[in-house]
């Protein structure tokens, strides 16, 4: 059967799954306006009500010091660098306090693949937490970084999770995806995990029971195709597993980083948005990236397939690096919120409602 708007149409509106052909099709010979239209059905589809979630949370980025040395970050720096850091623990428990005074109940982890810190260093980091801090949701530690920690510790996948876990790893965050393509990957950074790795990791944590997000940076040197490969990678596991709790498509910020190159426009945006709500029938929420494309464009995507505007992100400092500027506090995110139209509604990573 020819691929037509009309044949997607009816698919999607008899919830069927959408092929790889029929991803590029929409990439390539759709109109923006129709795509948003048909994502916004899938959309009210998991979501009847006029809901728009957010989260309170703060990026704490714990290290700077990493040797993937990946071109598309501004944010890492080589061993034995005078500007790199590790954080004490008393640094880091002053941000955690500020969080909760800022009525935020989960901390955000990530830094760099550090050689120096292995798997004690966060046993010991996270009993920490949970001891002074037992209310705080630790959502920690992207894909890469828990397997190199299982490298370095010499330690297999499970077993440095449930170590990970039992010292008080609640929940995982999607980074490190990038795009899962490993021709794409080497051209980014030769020293990562590759797909099956990272997908390797979020398969093993979701079958032991722990939740995670999941995401994808594009804009950079890859192809809507690879865009759509990724996507299906990500529809495969969850077929599986269920684990992912939501999908966070966001752009490569190029300003300081060594690949360099030009900004993703919104217009491009709207369409990878779009396009990844409309493919992803098995994941139930889709997070609009602000912190990447402003506060408008954002406000934009709730109409294309968006229904959870992120976290106020306290602190955050890798897509900083990068040039990204954007702040929001929780309230200018309420307003914006309900000048489109719809009723914002605090939640957890789980997208469990709040208030």
């Amino acid at each position: 059967m020819k691929i037509s708007k009309h044949s997607i149409e009816q698919k999607v509106l008899e919830g069927g799954r959408l092929s790889l052909e029929e991803g590029l099709f929409l990439f390539e010979q759709t109109d923006l306006i129709w795509l948003g239209k048909l994502a916004d059905v899938v959309k009210r589809r998991f979501h009847p009500k006029p809901l728009v979630t957010f989260i309170i949370d703060r990026n704490i980025n714990y290290t700077n010091l990493c040797v993937a040395s990946c071109n598309f970050c501004a944010f890492y720096e080589k061993l034995g660098s005078d500007k790199g850091y590790v954080l004490s623990k008393e640094e880091i428990a002053r941000k955690i306090e500020e969080t909760i005074d800022l009525g935020g109940y989960q901390i955000l982890m990530q830094g760099g693949l550090n050689p120096t810190l292995k798997i004690d260093y966060y046993e010991d980091l996270f009993r920490f937490i949970k001891e002074k801090f037992p209310t705080v949701r630790i959502h920690s530690l992207s894909p890469p970084e828990i397997h190199y920690i299982a490298r370095i510790s010499q330690l297999s996948l499970q077993d440095t999770l449930i170590r990970l876990r039992t010292a008080g790893l609640d929940s995982i965050p999607g980074g490190g995806a990038e795009i899962l393509v490993n021709e794409i990957r080497k051209k980014l950074s030769a020293n990562k995990t590759t797909a099956e790795q990272w997908l390797e990791v979020m398969e093993t944590a979701h079958k032991m029971g722990m939740k995670s997000t999941s995401t994808m940076m594009f804009g950079h040197v890859e192809t809507y195709e690879h865009r759509l490969q990724h996507i299906i990678k990500i529809r495969d596991l969850q077929d599986h597993t269920m684990g992912f709790t939501a999908f966070i498509p966001w752009t490569f910020q190029p300003e300081n980083t060594e690949l360099g190159g030009p900004k993703t426009t919104a217009y491009d945006y709207l369409r990878t948005l779009a396009i990844s709500r409309l493919m992803l029938d098995n994941v139930p929420n889709i997070q609009v990236s602000w912190v990447t494309m402003g506060a408008k464009v954002a406000q934009t995507g709730l109409f294309f397939g968006g229904n959870d505007f992120g976290s106020v992100m306290i602190e955050e400092n890798v897509v900083a690096a990068a040039g990204a500027t954007f702040r929001m506090s929780r309230e200018e995110i309420e307003r914006i919120i309900k000048k489109a139209g719809f009723e914002p509604r605090l939640r957890d990573m789980e997208y469990n409602l709040l208030n």
